[in-house]
């Protein structure tokens, strides 16, 4: 995996986000098993103890399932793993239409935007 950092946030944040969208895109399905932290963290490029941090808050997330002998899976519960991929498209949904907002952009002239390009695929 490529890994791509900013400096506008918090590294653990950013590799919390990756990690959930190779989850929520199937790259790591229900009930797999998850990469140690520390190979992880060595893929990264960052110290483990950043890595563990991105991990815990997928779990607290309930994105991932901890065991302390079998290490980390990522969660079977399905429905948790639906309800974050439409929390994160909802999330690219506002995102796109503050900025069309910001353009002076009126929510009918999105749409129109959106259905225009939607059309040309």
């Amino acid at each position: 995996m490529d890994w791509h950092f900013t400096e506008d946030r918090p590294i653990w944040q950013q590799l919390m986000e990756q990690i959930t969208l190779l989850i929520l895109n199937g790259d790591y399905p229900p009930g797999s098993r998850l990469p140690a932290v520390r190979e992880l963290a060595a893929q990264a490029g960052v110290n483990p103890n950043t890595m563990q941090r991105a991990m815990a808050q997928l779990e607290q997330k309930g994105l991932a399932v901890g065991s302390r002998t079998a290490g980390r899976t990522v969660t079977e519960d399905t429905a948790v793993i639906q309800a974050a991929r439409r929390e994160r498209a909802k999330a690219a949904v506002t995102s796109c239409l503050r900025i069309l907002e910001e353009l002076g952009y009126s929510r009918e002239d999105a749409l129109a935007i959106i259905k225009e390009e939607l059309e040309h695929e």
